[in-house]
């Protein structure tokens, strides 16, 4: 199909089902982290057990969200997407997840990063220097590369509208966009959770 052909298909999404949209998704994360993680356990002096359990979880729907957002990315970039309306929700939502995964990862960070010689950082820099060095602190700093992507490509698609697919440099701009955008995320996804496995906060 034209990109520039019969956009019947591409209204815009409204801000009303953008809200239900992300309220819907932080209340089931929210939900599903209390239903299946030990509830005394996430409010006892166990470390960061809830920082990570919420973090774990909003990095998880992120995940899940971004891999729907790539794939609606690259019909965008290709100039096939019919879903235009889905794809504003989406980008919304994948920056909204973007933040919160990184507000509770900072929150996580405190608990990782604790002078005393049981902290996974004391424990690593001793143990596995290199874990530390690479796997935490590439993690740490790439993952914060997704917040101005997503926000970027979601200004994109709420800023232009369906101008974005009649001109190729927005689709392009946006498409790029969501790939650097996933690809730190699933880097940042990957090594957080070897460095969870080998050393929990």
């Amino acid at each position: 199909m034209d990109a520039t052909h019969d956009t019947r298909d591409m209204r815009e999404a409204s801000t009303g089902s953008l809200i239900v949209v992300v309220v819907i998704m932080i209340a089931s994360a929210l939900a599903f982290t209390l239903m299946t993680a030990p509830f005394e356990k996430l409010l006892g002096p166990g470390g960061g057990a809830l920082a990570a359990a919420i973090h774990g979880t909003m990095a998880f729907l992120y995940l899940f969200v971004g891999t729907i957002g790539l794939y609606l990315g690259w019909r965008l970039l290709t100039g096939h997407i019919r879903a235009f309306a889905d794809l504003q929700l989406l980008s919304v939502v994948a920056a909204t997840f973007s933040l919160l995964a990184i507000c509770f990862g900072n929150w996580l960070y405190i608990y990782y990063r604790m002078p005393i010689p049981e902290s996974p950082r004391s424990y690593f820099v001793k143990n596995m220097p290199p874990v530390h060095a690479v796997f935490f602190e590439f993690k740490e700093f790439g993952a914060l590369f997704t917040l101005p992507l997503t926000v970027t490509a979601a200004f994109i698609l709420w800023r232009y509208g369906v101008q974005v697919v009649e001109r190729k440099w927005l689709r392009y701009s946006v498409g790029v966009l969501m790939g650097l955008a996933f690809f730190y995320l699933v880097v940042a996804f990957g090594l957080g959770a070897a460095v969870t496995k080998l050393r929990p906060a």
